[in-house]
């Protein structure tokens, strides 16, 4: 093939490598792509010539065509590929890491509401000199109900609907706190004590906006000499004072428990309605919040004291009824429903 044949391939050559090596970014790139690999593009439509040229010369040219079009083809992507790490380097430059900032921190779990109440109850307890004392969640029927006052068939025993564990011999899911207190009395008499006994307690009851069938409860019990009724309404009143706020009107009602004698229960005035009514407060204007009382005399018999020689009082709250007193929540089914957004707003 003629010199002269070839003349128009070298031309496209000696174009499209000096602007190849010009190109300064891949926009640029791409435009030379299209200006000499692209369907109209130089190199491409160089093979128009190949009807002007003598028949024993066609293959030929068509060969040198295809062979600067590979290697303008491998001369491209040498190039793209150096563009592309120099753009990545200008990139990291640009958006370099300060290691000494602060981090992002990731999203964290938090207590549950019913424990962050429990634990908020038992500083304030603490603070007035209570111990925290645990007891089982699995009691017997002497704990649970006789050694308390309630022998069966007593008419107390149907104020709790319990549940019993199958084949367990009269064991009782406990349906109060109190059990504890045995427990307490005959690891402690005949020296005085003062605990609290937080924990979950379980009730066969209808699930309402005001009651659940397994919450939470404080048990308070103090024994020793000269406690009287008088202890018993300062310790509650300023628990209430600080928990509910020292505006917060609270009364004490006569009431009748078989494990405490004289028996009173413990109202709040409702937050939620201020005292006018409402269907948390049963329209009554106040909220039970505990019920209390001077230890009956058999109990503490019961735990290994003498009661002719000492006194004692106890009372006894749901932790989760407490809690929606002070922050206005209206329905105690919130804290088992795992929405987050109560969850997260209680944290």
């Amino acid at each position: 093939m003629s010199t002269e044949a070839t003349k128009p391939i070298e031309e496209v050559r000696a174009a499209a490598i000096p602007a190849l090596e010009a190109v300064q970014d891949l926009d640029a790139l791409e435009a030379w792509k299209t200006e000499y690999l692209g369907k109209a593009g130089q190199a491409t439509t160089l093979v128009k010539h190949i009807g002007a040229l003598a028949p024993e010369e066609r293959p030929a040219f068509g060969q040198a065509v295809n062979a600067m079009k590979q290697a303008l083809e491998a001369a491209y992507e040498v190039r793209r590929e150096a563009l592309r790490a120099a753009a990545l380097a200008a990139e990291l430059s640009g958006e370099r890491l300060d290691v000494t900032l602060p981090g992002t921190r990731p999203p964290r779990g938090g207590l549950h509401p019913v424990t962050s109440g429990m634990r908020r109850l038992i500083a304030i307890f603490a603070d007035m000199g209570f111990q925290v004392w645990l007891s089982r969640e699995v009691e017997s029927d002497e704990y649970n109900f006789e050694l308390l006052n309630m022998p069966p068939h007593h008419p107390a025993r149907d104020m709790q609907d319990s549940f019993y564990v199958a084949d367990g011999d009269g064991m009782v899911l406990r349906t109060h706190t109190s059990p504890g207190q045995i427990h307490a009395m005959r690891e402690t008499a005949p020296e005085p004590l003062r605990i609290v006994l937080p924990g979950m307690v379980y009730r066969n009851e209808q699930i309402t906006p005001r009651s659940e069938i397994q919450f939470t409860q404080i048990e308070g019990l103090a024994v020793g000499s000269g406690i009287t009724m008088a202890d018993l309404k300062g310790t509650i009143e300023n628990f209430a004072r600080r928990y509910y706020g020292p505006e917060r009107p609270i009364r004490f009602r006569a009431s009748y428990f078989p494990f405490t004698e004289p028996s009173a229960e413990v109202d709040v005035q409702c937050g939620l309605c201020g005292g006018a009514g409402c269907r948390l407060c049963k329209h009554s204007g106040w909220l039970e919040i505990m019920g209390c009382g001077m230890v009956h005399p058999d109990v503490l018999e019961n735990g290994g004291y003498d009661p002719a020689k000492v006194t004692g009082f106890a009372f006894g709250m749901g932790t989760m009824r407490g809690q929606m007193l002070a922050h206005d929540i209206e329905d105690i089914r919130h804290y088992w429903a795992n929405d987050l957004r109560f969850l997260e707003q209680m944290r």
